[in-house]
């Protein structure tokens, strides 16, 4: 293999994280149930399980449905939210459980899957779970506080690139840094929480796009 990678990103649409790899000369796509916010034609709408054999070479899936895994929402499990019963709670979180496996599982040499901490309820039904990986926003350059597990398969941990100095709680830098955290409830809210910061998305698409080719021309 000497020619760019075939790269999927799944479950995005701000094209945050396909524009970074197609900005390397990579042959790169996005996938997700909504369309793209802007409009690229190398954007797939529909559900990504049905394009993981399609010959890819990296697959780096962004924001997958996390409120059923991440342990932030266990207690739904348990007192479901208003209008929802216990069943269908945790039919819910199989059915997340079933496209974070298929993505994590899928015949695609280098897979990336980010995704808050998991409860144990979500860990103990995905099969070849790697331990994940966490980085901030403000390791690569971008003032913001946000957590981004990264659960990896064939790849490196991602290499802080421009890390900057929290300020000091109670002050109005650091309340701007936690805008994601105090953002208010809301479709907004849940678009700004899902992006991918530029900082992060460039230093996958350097790290492990040089890393993917260097290994599949060694392999050659």
């Amino acid at each position: 293999m000497s020619g760019p990678l075939r790269v999927l990103v799944g479950c995005e649409t701000s094209g945050v994280v396909r524009r970074a790899f197609a900005a390397r000369g990579h042959d790169a796509w996005s996938c997700d149930l909504l369309p793209a916010e802007d409009r690229s034609n190398r954007h797939i709408i529909g559900d990504i399980r049905h394009h993981l054999c399609d010959g890819w070479d990296l697959l780096a899936v962004m924001h997958p449905p996390c409120t059923r895994l991440c342990n932030s929402g266990v207690r739904w499990l348990h007192v479901p939210p208003k209008g929802k019963s216990v069943a269908q709670m945790w039919a819910d979180l199989d059915d997340a459980v079933d496209l974070f496996s298929a993505c994590l599982n899928a015949p695609i040499p280098y897979r990336a899957l980010e995704n808050p901490v998991m409860h144990r309820h979500a860990r103990e039904r995905i099969t070849g779970l790697p331990k994940g990986h966490h980085v901030q926003p403000w390791w690569f350059g971008d003032p913001f506080f946000k957590s981004t597990g990264l659960y990896l398969v064939g790849l490196p941990p991602l290499r802080a690139t421009d890390r900057l100095t929290p300020p000091q709680r109670g002050t109005p830098e650091h309340r701007a840094w936690s805008a994601i955290h105090r953002a208010s409830p809301g479709p907004d809210c849940t678009r700004f929480r899902s992006r991918t910061f530029p900082g992060i998305a460039q230093a996958m698409a350097d790290q492990w796009g040089s890393y993917a080719v260097s290994r599949m021309r060694a392999a050659a």
